[in-house]
């Protein structure tokens, strides 16, 4: 199985368990590889072929930017589901880790969800 990532993605949002995580946003930094057959794409180098990036990264910022959660495992399960939507991708695995949540060490989760 091939797969497509994206690493580094940074977006901000008001989700935690704690008031002040849910009343002033925070960073989050997102990492997505998806399970992917990519000979089609690339023997005919069409992006119709391929998984679009920017349509996975602007899923992704409305998910991190919408609607409060309590837990980043949510965060993780809706960025899942609403990407495996587009049943070519066969598995998607979600980072995602609370950047600034802590002075000391780095909050994070790692799901791995398929079709």
């Amino acid at each position: 199985m091939d797969s497509i990532h994206i690493t580094d993605l940074l977006f901000h949002g008001k989700h935690g368990v704690g008031g002040d995580e849910r009343n002033v946003e925070q960073e989050f930094s997102i990492e997505v590889s998806l399970g992917f057959e990519t000979s089609r794409a690339g023997a005919s180098d069409r992006l119709a072929d391929t998984v679009d990036y920017g349509a996975i990264r602007d899923t992704i910022r409305e998910v991190i930017e919408g609607p409060s959660r309590y837990l980043i495992e949510a965060l993780a399960e809706d960025i899942a589901k609403r990407i495996l939507e587009d049943k070519r991708i066969r598995s998607a695995e979600i980072t995602i880790k609370k950047t600034a949540v802590w002075k000391n060490g780095v909050p994070s989760v790692t799901i791995t969800r398929g079709n």
